[in-house]
């Protein structure tokens, strides 16, 4: 895909203004960076930065039938989420390979929002569309909004000084006008830190992320991609397109808890349950141990000499000071503490697959 056909984020000008270096992602011209990496991972992890998130998708569903129908097209139980809350979940192929990871959201008592992947809005409209019952209405808004995530440990106190209300719980999620705009925000994000995402009608889109920096002043740096990878990475968040795929189930994705089995049926059930009764890979994360080049996607993974999976994402972690990575491996090889070898440029380097996640907030 060339530059010109790239989507452009309603937030393109306020990023250019800002100093942002680009990139191709998902067929989105997005922010890479600002400064550096490790300045903006850090003010993550420290304070708090903001991120553009526009290139994901939007879609509502409204009808009396509305959760139970998600229910049967979805992995986690809809009939557990209160009005007023978020859930994460995934959609599936008949195959049980995931389709996409979502956050839902029950917005009302007949009324659910989704949060799409970038690469997947498409799909994932589309495969609902197809099921969809007359009862039941669904809206793709992606068009028409943007969309920031607020994260860092000073979130709220930055989101109090823009918005003068409190920022929303974990997966809590509310409504609310600022200056006549029309805002949805929810207590969610992918970096492992507190914090929200906002929800944006498009138009109004540059004076709200304006509105926010001059609100936190010193307390927030903007956040581009790269810093956005490293931050998920550190506490295992899988990302769609590397971790996680349409060829590869959520438990071999290490999800399960995401899967609610004892619900009933629902798309991609079958298939699950035959892998149940057998064996199946695992995504396993990892550290590297000692000074080592880092891991990239696609790094062999190493037991014996022998090649027995590979790296599906991989990278030097700022807060750790060492290279990490996700990587898929037979189960039997997936217990925290084993050793494992990574092949990188040909050369294989040591590393020790840990427990989920690698990064702990001190206390």
């Amino acid at each position: 895909m060339s530059e010109s056909e790239l989507q452009e984020s309603p937030l393109a000008l306020s990023h250019q203004l800002a100093g942002a270096r680009f990139t191709a992602f998902a067929g989105w011209n997005m922010p890479l960076l600002y400064s550096s990496i490790l300045e903006e991972h850090r003010a993550v992890r420290e304070s708090a930065g903001l991120f553009d998130i526009s290139h994901m998708g939007e879609l509502r569903f409204a009808g009396p039938d509305a959760g139970a129908w998600l229910n049967t097209m979805l992995t986690n139980d809809t009939r557990k989420l209160p009005i007023g809350r978020a859930q994460y979940t995934l959609l599936l192929n008949e195959k049980g390979g995931v389709i996409d990871d979502l956050m839902l959201y029950r917005i009302g008592e007949e009324e659910w929002f989704i949060i799409a992947n970038a690469s997947r809005v498409i799909e994932v409209r589309d495969t609902l569309a197809a099921e969809l019952p007359e009862s039941v209405t669904l809206v793709d808004e992606s068009a028409a909004s943007a969309a920031v995530a607020l994260q860092g440990p000073l979130a709220a106190e930055v989101f109090e000084s823009a918005f003068a209300v409190q920022m929303p719980a974990r997966n809590h999620v509310m409504d609310f006008i600022w200056e006549n705009v029309p805002l949805f925000a929810a207590g969610t994000g992918y970096t492992g830190e507190a914090g929200c995402e906002v929800v944006i009608p498009a138009s109004s889109a540059d004076r709200v992320w304006t509105h926010i920096f001059q609100a936190a002043g010193d307390r927030l740096r903007p956040c581009g991609l790269a810093s956005r990878d490293t931050l998920r990475l550190e506490v295992c968040y899988p990302l769609n397109g590397n971790d996680l795929s349409p060829e590869r189930s959520p438990f071999e994705a290490g999800l399960d808890i995401f899967v609610k089995m004892d619900k009933g049926d629902f798309q991609g059930r079958t298939a699950l349950q035959r892998q149940l009764e057998g064996d199946y890979q695992r995504l396993v994360a990892f550290i590297m141990e000692g000074k080592t080049p880092p891991p990239r996607a696609h790094c062999p993974v190493m037991i014996g000499g022998v090649a027995v999976g590979e790296v599906t994402s991989g990278s030097q972690s700022p807060s750790l000071g060492a290279g990490i990575g996700l990587a898929m491996v037979p189960e039997s090889a997936s217990a925290p503490g084993s050793e494992i070898g990574i092949e990188i440029r040909g050369q294989i380097f040591p590393a020790r697959i840990h427990s989920k996640p690698l990064y702990h907030r001190p206390l």
